[in-house]
């Protein structure tokens, strides 16, 4: 074999950029005939009509000077290399090395992590059927990982950012602004009052939110005007961990319904409606549940329930899943059997800081009208602005607690809320008060409970 080049440049000692250029050119042989077994190759310059090619002794020269260079580097590279095998053998993978005595086969943490490991391994071990029966597994393994990795490689290096299509909007961090209280454990509260003063109002309403939501959400839709028109004091307030309140170290739904007693006497209100919608209806059936003699009534739209409630029957609980994605699903699950993986997937969709995650994030229950109504501008100012508010602390404890106490025992179930007769302990004595007794005691919420339902199409 031959190689040809053609056009050389003046290739003397004299010009140190020829000289580097020499090399390389002598560089390119050296690795051909190695290639090559050292065999027929050769190089031939063809110069042009305006190079000068250095005499055949300067060549001959050159040539032993670039070998042994080259040799010398070879050498020096291979020595260094084993200097630090000899280095890492002997520091790290000696019997009485930090690492070994810490992580190897004896130690507390390889006991640990290796029998973990061999149980995985073993149930991963179906896949090597499918592998070739001529090849050892794990140097198959290798060469599927090597040729994966050149793959996503391959893919993140062509692939093309395309400059017109629209820019996720950010989200903000507003400046705090919220009037908060003070609860009896010194954690803070932040809420928000519409419609008249407590002294004046005819009914006062506390609205808890909903999950990804804040005290700014209220009741979308209402007017300052209509609440004063009909005498409405309205009260919301950011739930623990949302938006300015201060998270709660051990929450539960009772808890919940104390804090919104707390509200309610902190701010002068005696007697209250809660009004409750989709899954901030859980706080309203607490309020029902821990706190009634507050309650002058309740109210709720599309309310939530626990799907895992056990009174419910199969009927109930087919048609209650059934309406659901399976995305949404997978999340319900993951709240009640492994709530702590909840985290990551809400650092990578509402908590990172881009309203497209946010919006792909409620999508998996939306339904048609929800979607069109999102695409109002004055809505979607409206929405971006309460979802910036609701995730201002930036920790997802808070939003995985909410989703946590939405499919947990809740410590009651609905059918405690309905009103009956009060079952006391059967003895004689209380025998015989129930019959000389002409009054008949109660158990349940004695107000009215207002609910509404919509069609599957809608929510």
């Amino acid at each position: 074999m031959r190689v040809f080049l053609w056009d050389c440049e003046d290739l003397t000692f004299s010009d140190p950029k020829n000289f580097v250029v020499s090399i390389q050119i002598y560089t390119c042989i050296l690795f051909l005939q190695s290639l090559f077994n050292k065999k027929n190759v050769g190089i031939t310059v063809i110069p042009s009509s305006k190079t000068n090619i250095m005499n055949r002794g300067e060549w001959i020269r050159f040539k032993v000077c670039v070998r042994e260079f080259m040799i010398g580097v070879s050498e020096l590279t291979v020595e260094f290399g084993k200097g630090c095998r000899d280095i890492v053998k002997q520091s790290l993978v000696n019997d009485d090395s930090f690492i070994v005595k810490k992580f190897g086969k004896g130690s507390y943490i390889g006991k640990r992590v290796r029998e973990p490991c061999n149980k995985l391994l073993d149930k991963l071990s179906f896949f090597n059927q499918y592998l070739p029966e001529d090849k050892d597994p794990i140097h198959a393994w290798s060469v599927i990982f090597f040729v994966s990795l050149l793959a996503l490689s391959a893919l993140y290096v062509n692939f093309e950012y395309d400059p017109s299509a629209p820019l996720v909007k950010q989200v903000f961090l507003h400046p705090a602004s919220a009037t908060r209280i003070v609860l009896p454990d010194g954690r803070y509260m932040a809420y928000k009052e519409r419609g008249v003063s407590a002294d004046r109002a005819r009914f006062s309403i506390i609205a808890p939110h909903t999950f990804l939501s804040s005290r700014l959400a209220g009741i979308p839709g209402v007017k300052d005007s209509l609440l004063e028109e009909f005498g409405i004091h309205l009260l919301t307030y950011d739930l623990p961990g949302f938006g300015e309140s201060d998270p709660h170290p051990q929450r539960n739904l009772e808890s919940s319904a104390i804090d919104i007693s707390f509200l309610a006497d902190a701010l002068g209100v005696d007697k209250f409606w809660v009004i409750g919608y989709s899954s901030g209806s859980k706080h309203a059936w607490a309020a029902l549940r821990y706190i009634p003699d507050r309650l002058a009534g309740a109210a709720m739209f599309a309310p939530m329930v626990n799907p895992y409630d056990p009174i419910m029957t199969k009927e109930e609980r087919r048609r209650t899943w059934n309406k659901w994605t399976r995305k949404r699903k997978f999340m319900y699950f993951l709240a009640r059997r492994f709530p702590r993986l909840l985290a990551f997937f809400y650092q990578r969709s509402f908590l990172s800081g881009k309203h497209g995650q946010i919006d792909r994030w409620l999508s998996l229950s939306l339904g048609k009208r929800d979607k069109a109504l999102m695409e109002d501008p004055i809505y979607e100012e409206f929405w971006q602005r309460d979802v910036e508010e609701s995730i201002r602390q930036g920790n997802a404890k808070p939003f995985v607690e909410e989703a946590a106490l939405q499919v947990s025992n809740w410590g009651f179930s609905l059918s405690d809320l309905k009103l009956q007769k009060l079952k006391h302990n059967r003895n004689v004595l209380s025998w015989l008060k129930a019959i000389f007794t002409e009054t008949q005691e109660y158990t349940g919420f004695l107000g009215p409970i207002h609910i509404w339902h919509v069609s599957a199409s809608t929510f």
